[in-house]
């Protein structure tokens, strides 16, 4: 690959990362993200599914560049997130600081409890390979990706229950590409299967606050905080379809105290 070109995940969407080696290349690379305005890094820890290539299976960056990644994230005040499916891949991030787990599928037991005993989060994207398997192919998808897609989309579900189970805290992701972004919702309905309304709303307030570094200014109703508003048509916590669709349930949406549509008039 050409120094410049784009990782093969983002071809389609544009360069939306880069391809580093090494760990002093990685260090540069993460302190010119960071000096350019990024907030978080975020690593590939495993093979992809959208991504011709790699097994999902393959673990990508040594111990050792992963260690430097969160040394120079933590040196600038922040963390760093990491792609990774299979339970090996996660071990091995969370054992060199890696503080959230991007979807997670394949976990196990034992994994689940490094997580938790580690104090790492997780964030499931579900949707993504529901998308994936209706309107992949048609999109251009590999037929090698989408045997990868099922494999991971088989394994979601479960993969909740074991995080739950372990005490593993759980944001809210959708990893939705382009025309895909109209069923981002859908994740509600989703988890519904498995994780009760408060825990799901939970993920996309509180937690998702927690993750970010902003407890008290995100995900809640409470002076001091940024005031993002949604009034929605329904009571969520007894049946999340109100949260569904494109808003339709929700006439009135407020982002940091001013009222960007309103529908209650």
């Amino acid at each position: 690959m050409p120094g410049d070109a784009p990782c093969n995940c983002c071809v389609r969407v544009g360069a939306l990362s880069r391809v580093v080696d090494g760990v002093d290349a990685l260090r540069r690379a993460v302190r010119e993200e960071l000096q350019m305005g990024a907030d978080q890094i975020k690593i590939m820890a495993s093979g992809g599914v959208a991504s011709p290539t790699d097994p999902v299976g393959a673990l990508g960056y040594s111990e050792d560049e992963i260690r430097a990644v969160v040394a120079e994230a933590e040196a600038r005040g922040t963390y760093v997130m990491a792609h990774a499916y299979t339970a090996e891949s996660m071990q091995r991030a969370v054992r060199c600081g890696v503080r959230t787990i991007e979807h997670g599928n394949l976990i196990d037991a034992p994994t689940a409890d490094l997580m938790a005993g580690r104090g790492a989060y997780v964030v499931p994207t579900l949707v993504a390979y529901e998308a994936l398997h209706i309107e992949g192919v048609r999109f251009g998808l590999s037929a090698e990706s989408a045997a990868k897609i099922d494999i991971v989309r088989e394994a979601g579900l479960k993969s909740l229950e074991i995080f739950k189970r372990a005490g593993v805290k759980m944001g809210f992701g959708s990893d939705l590409l382009g025309p895909g972004h109209r069923m981002q919702s859908d994740e509600f309905a989703i988890r519904a299967q498995v994780l009760t309304p408060a825990e799901i709303i939970g993920s996309a307030t509180t937690i998702g606050a927690e993750i970010l570094g902003m407890t008290g200014k995100l995900g809640r109703l409470a002076p001091g905080a940024y005031a993002d508003v949604l009034v929605v048509d329904g009571d969520p916590f007894r049946d999340l379809s109100c949260l569904s669709g494109q808003g339709e349930h929700i006439p009135l949406v407020m982002k940091g105290g001013r009222v960007e549509f309103n529908e209650l008039h």
